[in-house]
């Protein structure tokens, strides 16, 4: 018999979005064809009927999404598009370091989040946060204002901690997991280097979408799950609840065949 990935194996379509631009029916099915069943999209909201139709027609579900709510004007168009497309879980992926600087501005987001989280829960679905490094890099008294921001959570919000660049803003990942425990519902599985610019150079305080060219660059030394300098089996085992999202931020190859290479690595290797 053969092995078969976790049964909460995902993929971050972020990491195929120039084929989601160009053709995003024929993208999902491409992942669908690599053994996906499961996507994790972004901006859905934006798209909800065409993700709908590639989902259907390709036999994958999404049971989580990536969309801009905490500082949307109206969160409510993000959680109807997410029960539309049976999602039960919806991330937030970016706030920028210069809104976690302070104790204060932990609790401030924390409270947006637990805000949105009660939202969330009208339409059954529940929302939380997705990390960067800077979360883990920056601090107060001594700590990463990430702990602050997550001691403050409401029991129902969630997170969804990004293990890569946790680890690149200096965190013991599987520490940061087990400290969490069932609030992770998901983790991203990506792997690379994580010196050099990649740790040092940040995205516009405006989108994550927007970065300065040495951090493009870097991106691009993003391997396949377990060729990098990231214990993605110590990860893996410190979050056995968690699904399991593959995302690239860029890879330096045919992108499919590098979320295949992670995948084909996460059936062997996720026990």
């Amino acid at each position: 018999m053969s092995k078969t990935a976790a049964p909460g194996t995902s993929v971050q379509l972020y990491s195929v979005r120039d084929a989601i631009a160009a053709d995003l029916a024929g993208a999902v099915a491409r992942v669908a064809e690599i053994g996906y069943t499961q996507v994790e999209p972004y901006a859905f909201h934006q798209r909800t009927d065409e993700y709908a139709k590639a989902f259907a027609d390709s036999g994958v579900t999404a049971p989580s999404g990536h969309a801009p709510v905490i500082d949307a004007e109206d969160p409510d168009v993000v959680f109807d598009a997410a029960a539309r497309l049976g999602m039960g879980i919806v991330i937030d992926p970016f706030v920028p370091t210069d809104r976690w600087q302070t104790a204060d501005d932990a609790k401030r987001l924390a409270d947006r989040v637990n805000e949105l989280t009660v939202r969330a829960a009208a339409h059954d679905v529940r929302f939380g946060y997705h990390n960067h490094q800077w979360e883990f890099t920056n601090k107060v008294d001594g700590r990463p204002v990430f702990e602050l921001f997550a001691a403050q959570l409401a029991p129902e919000a969630v997170l969804e901690v990004d293990t890569f660049w946790a680890t690149v803003g200096g965190a013991d990942a599987p520490a940061v997991l087990r400290s969490l425990g069932d609030r992770v519902v998901a983790i991203h599985v990506k792997d690379g280097k994580v010196s050099g610019d990649i740790a040092t150079v940040l995205p516009s305080s405006e989108s994550a979408l927007k970065v300065p060219d040495a951090l493009r660059a870097a991106f691009e030394n993003q391997m396949p799950a377990g060729q990098g300098d990231v214990d993605v089996a110590a990860i893996l085992a410190a979050a056995p609840q968690a699904l399991r999202v593959v995302e690239f931020d860029s890879y330096a190859g045919d992108v499919f065949e590098g979320i295949a290479s992670s995948l084909a690595w996460l059936k062997e290797n996720d026990k």
